[in-house]
């Protein structure tokens, strides 16, 4: 018989020799018996499809296709909108020199250089033996972590002003310790742009995120968030541009899957009963 994988990203069919056929739809159930044939059943009536739109943002690998959609060409694509929201502060001849964040930005980042004409250079090399920070269990260990995880090449970054593409922002700790480490290797300015509107809601549906009060896009302004990084200037993309980047309609619209976008809108797909439970109301995102 033909033998089938299931598996979370497709880039683990790839490696597998293993060809992709289609995506598990919502509510669906696939169940292998000992002999090796897969039954699947649509186990709910009503679905719905919504997808977590950070997986594009940083989560998945870039040569998965999830949805129909390359994740690597989201990225892309993320940095053409990444482009626009470069010039509404400075000026091309301040910028010397677009560096990424590793890894996950270099698609948005060597897009966003291309798109502008910038010079693109690597600036950091990463530890590859170090983990994920943001899921690190304790602010001291994400901060000691990031100085092991990432190292500079202090040639790229002296006497230069330096626009640096990141995915995402958290809690801010890795921007922080990324603005000191470049300042260290003499940097003159230091521009962030990011490749994803400000992360100002908790996950609640497995990605380890951590509380509100955490979130730096929680409590603060885009305005305060640069002061509070200590950068020349800060800029996200909207979710609109972001919806547009993963290959959707800004508007959402039926024919298309609507992300689940909540980590960035305040709006939950699903009400996980234990968010009702603690009397949390979703999509207060204006408050």
């Amino acid at each position: 018989g033909t033998e089938v994988m299931i598996a979370s990203e497709s880039v683990a069919l790839d490696g597998n020799g293993y060809r992709l056929e289609r995506d598990v739809a919502p509510g669906e159930a696939l169940f292998i018996s000992a002999d090796g044939t897969i039954h699947a059943k649509q186990c709910a009536n009503k679905t719905q499809l919504n997808p977590c739109i950070f997986e594009y943002v940083y989560l998945a690998r870039p040569d998965s296709v999830i949805d129909g959609i390359s994740v690597y060409e989201a990225r892309v694509q993320m940095g053409v909108a990444l482009a626009q929201r470069v010039l509404e502060v400075l000026s091309l001849d301040a910028i010397d020199v677009v560096i990424p964040i590793p890894e996950s930005s270099r698609p948005a980042a060597m897009e966003l250089a291309q798109t502008l004409g910038l010079p693109y250079r690597e600036g950091f090399v990463k530890n590859r033996y170090v983990g994920r920070t943001f899921i690190m269990p304790g602010q001291g260990m994400r901060k000691k972590s990031v100085r092991q995880k990432l190292n500079v090449i202090a040639s790229e970054f002296e006497g230069r002003n330096v626009l640096l593409v990141d995915d995402s922002i958290v809690r801010g700790t890795t921007s922080r310790k990324i603005k000191e480490m470049i300042l260290d290797a003499g940097a003159a300015e230091v521009h962030f742009r990011i490749a994803s509107p400000p992360t100002a809601w908790p996950c609640f549906y497995g990605v380890d995120t951590p509380e509100r009060d955490k979130l730096l896009a929680a409590n603060m302004s885009e305005e305060e968030m640069r002061v509070n990084i200590g950068v020349d200037s800060l800029k996200f993309i909207s979710l609109d541009g972001l919806y547009r980047a993963s290959g959707e309609a800004a508007g959402r619209d039926a024919k298309n899957p609507a992300f689940c976008d909540a980590c960035f809108s305040g709006e939950y797909p699903v009400k996980p009963s234990d968010m009702i439970a603690k009397g949390f109301k979703p999509n207060i995102a204006a408050e």
